[in-house]
């Protein structure tokens, strides 16, 4: 893998088969505060992100939390750019350390409604746990969501994670939903990895 220096932060800039995954930057801010503002992207994501987006949220997003958390080592996050399209900007996955994080997740993701159903996202999930668990040598892996968000509960399944819990939580799109809480353990997804080779 690659290595991008970003500002003191040295993240790689990771391939799959059909995607670039690099570290987010300062460059990034145009692409970021045109895509993401959408509310389809938004609807599930925490009460913590501004909404509506403000034309400086971007910028104060990767400015002020996001490259100081990296450089903390709190915060790894990666911009998703398709192979076909290097140059545009279709999402951002994000790992993150729990005592950090208020709700307790440890990744997070998003990406353009037009960029979806393909199996993009799946791909993006795979690298980046991979990351958590074989480069940050993390123990456990949790992330929650909201119930009717049946995509990305598809997602969490198809890469080896278990459903663990149901609760409620606040989302953009509504006060104390449900949600769920789903949670692979490193030796799991070793196992699930070499597994895999072998088929």
């Amino acid at each position: 893998m690659e290595q991008e220096q970003m500002k003191g932060v040295r993240l790689p800039v990771m391939e799959t088969p059909r995607l670039y995954l690099r570290p987010l930057g300062m460059e990034d801010v145009p692409a970021l505060q045109q895509s993401f503002p959408r509310w389809e992207i938004v609807k599930y994501l925490s009460r913590r992100v501004p909404w509506p987006y403000g034309p400086d949220a971007a910028l104060t997003y990767i400015r002020d939390i996001s490259l100081p958390a990296m450089a903390c080592g709190e915060l790894w996050e990666w911009s998703i750019r398709p192979r076909v399209a290097p140059e545009t900007l279709i999402g951002v996955i994000t790992l993150m350390k729990s005592e950090k994080n208020p709700q307790g997740d440890n990744r997070g993701f998003w990406l353009a409604p037009e960029w979806q159903g393909q199996g993009l996202m799946t791909e993006a999930v795979e690298a980046v746990t991979d990351y958590w668990f074989t480069v940050l040598a993390q123990p456990v892996l949790r992330t929650a969501k909201a119930e009717e968000n049946r995509a990305s509960s598809a997602i969490s399944r198809k890469t080896g994670m278990r459903l663990v819990e149901r609760f409620h939580r606040d989302f953009l799109c509504g006060d104390q939903l449900p949600a769920e809480r789903w949670e692979i353990t490193r030796e799991e997804w070793l196992t699930r990895k070499k597994r895999l080779k072998t088929v």
